[in-house]
């Protein structure tokens, strides 16, 4: 069962002489209840396949899948319900409201698309993610690593069917770090999320089920499995290929 496919993808800004070529011709597959994460050097397309894969762009050929659901035969109006509905989004920004308190936050994505706040739901999540004894706490009164995890909490609480991750721990200490993807891991193995992350970081890759390496917009491989050693190993040959 594919959770998210791109099929073909081709993405260029601009015309003419002045056009660019961020992405062109990838196809990629993501199971249901699988970890994957997106690798590449500055200007290989990394944010541009996710901006792709989540809807926010609109590839110039191929397509996008959200399970069955055509991204392209959807109209604005569309598309941001589908994102608030059935895509969760981390961010290396927690991008968490100041007034408001950590449950208020989480529940924000629901309280926006106007649904109902399973309230029995938002405390198995809280619980997940290990903030239940912070619900009514501001983000002021967290550090960066509980800030992240309500991040993580809102982006669940919609129950999405991909959580779109670009560069979660970027702003986290290593271990905190570290302990936002081991959480990341545990949902995919525990609850069946699918998760898609971009980073930077060998480390964090190898938490992942695979890695996927993108080179000049191109597919340039794939590691099943992956350990820092053999992601970094792989990321050193990239300008070759």
């Amino acid at each position: 069962m594919r959770a998210l496919t791109l099929e073909a993808v081709r993405k260029v800004y601009g015309r003419g002489g002045g056009a660019v070529t961020a992405l062109d011709g990838v196809s990629v597959a993501l199971a249901k209840g699988s970890f994957t994460a997106v690798m590449g050097p500055s200007g290989s397309g990394k944010s541009t396949f996710l901006h792709c894969a989540a809807g926010l762009d609109r590839p110039t050929d191929g397509r996008v899948l959200l399970g069955d659901t055509d991204l392209a035969g959807l109209g604005e109006t569309a598309l941001t319900q589908l994102r608030r509905g059935r895509i969760g989004f981390i961010f290396q920004a927690y991008n968490l409201l100041p007034a408001l308190d950590v449950a208020q936050n989480i529940t924000l994505p629901l309280r926006l698309a106007g649904s109902r706040v399973d309230h029995t739901w938002l405390r198995e999540v809280a619980q997940r993610v290990g903030i239940a004894d912070r619900l009514h706490h501001r983000p002021a009164e967290l550090s960066g690593g509980q800030q992240q995890r309500v991040a993580i909490a809102r982006a669940l609480v919609t129950r999405p069917e991909v959580v779109l991750a670009d560069e979660p721990t970027g702003a986290l200490d290593s271990r905190t770090g570290r302990q936002v993807l081991e959480l990341l891991r545990e949902l995919v193995d525990t609850l069946g999320q699918t998760v898609l992350m971009v980073t930077h970081d060998p480390v964090a890759a190898s938490y992942a089920h695979r890695v996927l390496f993108l080179a000049d917009g191109r597919l340039a491989g794939a590691l099943e499995q992956p350990t820092p050693d053999a992601v970094a190993e792989r990321m050193t040959h990239l300008g070759e290929w």
